[in-house]
């Protein structure tokens, strides 16, 4: 979520204060959670564009709408901005892109009951307003000029700035939806080893979540071209972090990256000061050009964590970047998949011995080619479809030791049957959306909206 933050908090008055922030996340066991947040495109029925913001069908429109089920408004300069219901918000990402951040909740048949009652308030404000929401990695139609923006101050801040640092910043901006699942860790050395693991295998999620095939209406020939687009956004913010994997590393390690990342601004008096391109570090000794003599308080700092975009990102909890957005019952298979794995200790044990002697070339290698040929892509004497059905099995095996079920008995392993069919088969969502366009679709991608909306 990116509504306003709150300029609050102690002042950073020993730098120690940053790596205590984090180690103030560490859990028990018994208190970890699951938080599911999904983006989805919101598009008119008559024309297939993306909501404006303004207007009788607009995103303000269908925010206020939503108010009807309890959620209550969140306002930035007199506009409707957000939504927020106990401990779960709606908000926008900047071309309009609506996300639903869940509350964190105790089982993956939670978050998916979470999931589909907001789907199902959605599908009732579209049908009064005449509107539709897809979930897709990309904009399979519309150009980055056909895109409205959001009237959010973050925003304006960081689409003056993203072109200097790279070719596709705005498109990441405008154009790309994910699902992600942020899961808790118990201490310092757990928060490596899930960091690891799951850094390691995010391009096994890319290519089983794969449906970003078209860019302005035609085939871009990639399985993830949301994923590719994170490869040229900045590469201050961006990339699987070798250093993870470097050892000594911990809480201290992530604050010195963080701290050598660029700032975007500081919130001060209701509004954003553009602090585009400027260091942290001066911030922290009252040398911030934009905010001379001033120095940081910790919201400052847990806002400029936010900024930062690597494939899996820390807070008080980790998460899990790698998967493009897409139908529902592929929202609860990533809580899944990840909950497999690094819920339980037997699991989180098999999965670093899978991945443990992958060299940091071999890493960047996945990061760089899953994008393009998915779950074809060579791996050593393998591809990453065998290494998808080995950690599919890792993390169903985790899931029935858990032992959540439903009222129906099922465990938390349901979840995984989407991406079983997709490992199983070798045929990622993005191949068949291309099936159909250069099949059914007749070389269009207009029937997406009508086949793959929620």
């Amino acid at each position: 979520m990116s509504a306003p933050p709150t300029a609050s908090g102690a002042p950073i008055i020993d730098p120690r204060q940053l790596t205590a922030w984090f180690e103030d996340g560490g859990k028990p066991a018994d208190a970890w959670r699951i938080g599911t947040e999904h983006e989805k495109f919101a598009f008119r029925l008559s024309d297939l564009r993306p909501l404006p913001y303004e207007g009788a069908d607009g995103i303000a429109a269908l925010l206020t709408a939503l108010t009807r089920f309890g959620w209550v408004p969140v306002l930035e300069n007199g506009r409707i901005i957000a939504l927020t219901k106990g401990q779960a918000s709606v908000s926008l990402e900047p071309g309009g892109q609506v996300e639903l951040s869940g509350a964190p909740l105790a089982t993956v048949h939670e978050t998916c009951t979470e999931v589909h009652r907001h789907l199902a308030e959605i599908r009732a404000v579209d049908q009064e307003l005449g509107t539709g929401m897809i979930g897709l990695g990309f904009q399979p139609k519309w150009r980055l000029d056909d895109i409205p923006w959001m009237p959010k101050d973050r925003y304006r801040i960081m689409r003056a700035y993203m072109p200097k640092r790279g070719k596709l910043g705005l498109d990441m901006m405008t154009r790309t939806c994910t699902v992600q699942v942020n899961l808790d860790f118990a201490d310092e050395a757990d928060m490596v080893r899930k960091f690891r693991v799951s850094l390691a295998l995010q391009p096994i999620a890319t290519a089983l979540f794969a449906a970003s095939p078209f860019t302005e209406g035609r085939p871009n020939g990639l399985h993830s071209y949301r994923s590719h687009i994170w490869t040229d956004t900045d590469p201050d913010r961006c990339g699987d972090l070798p250093f993870v994997f470097e050892e000594g590393f911990g809480f201290q390690r992530y604050v010195d990256y963080a701290l050598d990342v660029p700032m975007y601004f500081v919130y001060r008096d209701g509004r954003y000061i553009d602090c585009s391109g400027q260091s942290f570090r001066d911030f922290l000794a009252g040398r911030l050009p934009a905010l001379p003599g001033q120095t940081p308080l910790l919201t400052d700092w847990t806002d400029h964590l936010t900024t930062l975009f690597p494939e899996v990102r820390l807070k008080r909890f980790l998460e899990m970047r790698g998967a493009d957005g897409g139908p529902w019952q592929r929202l609860c298979a990533l809580p899944a998949l990840w909950v497999g794995l690094l819920y339980d200790r037997q699991s989180l044990d098999a999965a670093w011995e899978m991945v443990r002697d992958w060299t940091a070339e071999e890493r960047a290698g996945l990061r760089r080619n899953v994008p393009r040929h998915a779950l074809a892509t060579p791996f050593r004497n393998r591809t990453v479809r065998e290494l998808a059905l080995e950690t599919l099995e890792i993390a169903s095996a985790g899931l029935q030791r858990r032992a959540r079920h439903s009222d129906c008995g099922e465990d938390e392993s349901v979840f995984l049957q989407p991406l079983r069919v997709i490992a199983d088969s070798g045929e990622t969502p993005a191949a068949v959306l291309l099936k159909r366009y250069h099949g059914a679709w007749g070389g269009s991608v207009d029937p997406v909206f009508r086949d793959f909306a929620y």
